[in-house]
This record gives C-alpha cells, structure tokens and sequence, in this order.
C-alpha cells in the first residue's frame, strides 16, 4: 500500500504521527515520508530518531493553505491529524479551536484536490458524535466537510474517509501519562472526574494498524469505527495504583460521563464489519455508485438494527483490572 508512495501526515509530530512513522519505516518502502506540523523544537527532536532519506520536515500550519498546497505537491496519501485536542482549553478559547479543527480541515481538503492527492483520511474522536463540547463539535463539522468532500472532488479526484475512535493510551495529555506522574509523585489517591465514567479505550499501535487497513478498504465518504473495548475509570484507578484509592474532582468542563461512537440517530445508515463499523454517507454523491457492504477488501458488512448505538457505557467488552495493568506495562 505505502511502496514507493509520498505520504505526508499534518500534525505528524504527535503520537500517532510517531507511531505511523515508525510502523511504515519498519514495513514499507516509501517514496517520501512528510511531517507537516508547527513545531519546530518537535520537528527537531523527531529528526534525531527519524532520519532516513525518504523523511522530510515541513514547518507550516493548516491554517495556512498555500503551505498545505506546497507540501502536497506530488504526495499520493494524506493523513490529517492536527488538530486542537484539549477539552477544557478549547471551552476558553474557542476561536483558535474552530481556525484549526474546522477552517484547517477545509484547507487540507481544497489542498487535496487542487494537488490531486489520491486518498485522505481525517483521524477523528469519539467526541465528535453528539457532541456536548467546542472540541466534538469541531471534530464533528471537520467529520461532515471530510465525506463532503468526495462530492467536490469529483469522479476522479481524490477519496475522503474518516477514521473515528476513543481514548488512546498512553497518548501525549491522556490520563494515563498523568496518572503515572502522580503515582511516581507518590500520591496514594488519584483524582476522578465522576466515578461512573467509562471511556472507550485504544492503543496507539491498534490505531496506527486501524488506519494502515482503511486505506486498503476506503471508497471514500465512510467513517470507520473499530470495535474495541471500554474501561471504568475506577478501575484504571485501581489497576495503576493498586488499591482503588480516588478523590472526586467533577467533570471538567465539556466532559462527558460516557462517550458515544456510533450514535442511535446514524444507525439507520451504518454498517458492522468483523472488526469495526462504518458510517455511511447521509448524503448522495451524484458522480460515484458506491456499495458500503462490500469494501475494496472484499469484507462484507451488515446493517444494524435502527435502535443501535456504540456507546462506551453500555459496551460488551470491558478490560478488567488484570487486562488494565498488562496494557499499562506495555504502554509505559
């Protein structure tokens, strides 16, 4: 899939950018490797672990398209991965969350087009589905304008796909990496928003594989969900410290108790899989006769009832405490 082709990640100085990175170096022969981001101390410090020929280091903001545009030229896969990601700091500055999350994605889109990439795909969060903070709802436009965007390319012009999943481990800000400081701090109580909370939980090198497979299966409009497990936040609690030690803190603001990945009001036009979900395009596209059951895998997926709903609370598969703290020596 990635032999002799130019990929250029947005935000590739991220965790996942990194994780992405490492697995094509160790698999895959490209042509280039391009991380797009506005870090340069990052950049920098990326270079030292990753300098084989085909990297290259492009400092630009999605905020601005004519450097997205330079960037493309001649990429063939685009992975869009910047974003402002912080809960409660897009609630105060909502501006600065809505110029990167919404107008940088309509800049990686037009920059697509214009640069005839072959295919994007827009990593999203379960927070953009039925949103209750700035930064779902955000992700949720960005989501709307990525399958949107199959209609204006047109016939021959690049394919969008949206790749849509929950709390990654260990990643840069997740509470796991915070959990640890504390531990390490010596704290013998960690801080819990609401005992009750659930989350859906994903590692990175799950996630990094997860989009290494949609670019195989994509057509272009679909939002893929994997199916993967949720966890109690008490019980994360319980699995890194030992003890099920907790002070109540109260949900942030822009939280949620659980978090929804497929919502009940989309069922009506989503697909299971074996091993994930897909979204389909509410909308026609006019130029392109697409079947969502089978994708360019050939994997056949099945309607779910219309009552349906991917919901971290109410999910089949819970890790347990044991299952908590094997991932979490594998993420440390």
């Amino acid at each position: 899939m990635f032999n002799d082709k130019s990929i250029l990640i947005t935000g590739g100085t991220g965790s996942f950018g990194r994780a992405f990175i490492a697995r094509v170096l160790a698999e895959y022969k490209p042509r280039k490797l391009i991380i797009y981001s506005r870090d340069e101390l990052k950049q920098y410090e990326m270079q030292q672990e990753f300098d084989h020929s085909c990297m290259r280091y492009f400092i630009g903001d999605v905020r601005d398209k004519d450097r997205l545009k330079s960037a493309m030229r001649e990429v063939d896969l685009v992975i869009h991965a910047a974003a402002l990601k912080q809960v409660p700091a897009a609630e105060y500055n909502p501006n600065e969350c809505i110029k990167t999350n919404i107008m940088g994605a309509q800049n990686v889109i037009d920059a697509a087009i214009e640069s005839n990439v072959r295919k994007v795909i827009a990593l999203s969060t379960d927070k953009a589905a039925n949103p209750v903070n700035l930064y779902g709802a955000t992700k949720l436009a960005s989501d709307k304008l990525f399958v949107a965007a199959n209609n204006i390319s047109g016939a021959k012009g690049p394919r969008f796909a949206v790749v849509r999943y929950g709390n990654v481990v260990g990643s840069r800000g997740s509470v796991v990496p915070f959990y640890r400081s504390l531990i390490a701090e010596g704290k013998t109580s960690l801080p819990v928003t609401h005992k009750e909370m659930t989350r859906f939980w994903i590692t990175l090198a799950q996630g990094v594989e997860f989009v290494v497979k949609n670019f195989e299966r994509m057509q272009g409009g679909e939002i893929f969900v994997p199916k993967i497990p949720s966890v109690r936040i008490i019980d994360l609690v319980e699995a890194m410290l030992g003890e099920c030690k907790y002070e109540i803190i109260g949900i942030r603001p822009g939280e949620k108790l659980h978090e929804v990945m497929v919502p009940e009001e989309v069922a009506h036009h989503s697909l299971e899989f074996s091993d994930h979900y897909v979204i389909t395009p509410p909308i026609t596209f006019f130029d392109k006769n697409i079947d969502y059951k089978k994708n360019n895998l050939g994997e056949v997926g099945n309607w779910v009832d219309d009552k349906f709903e991917y919901h971290s609370g109410t999910n089949p598969h819970f890790l347990n405490i044991d299952e908590l703290r094997e991932l979490d020596k594998s993420t440390a």
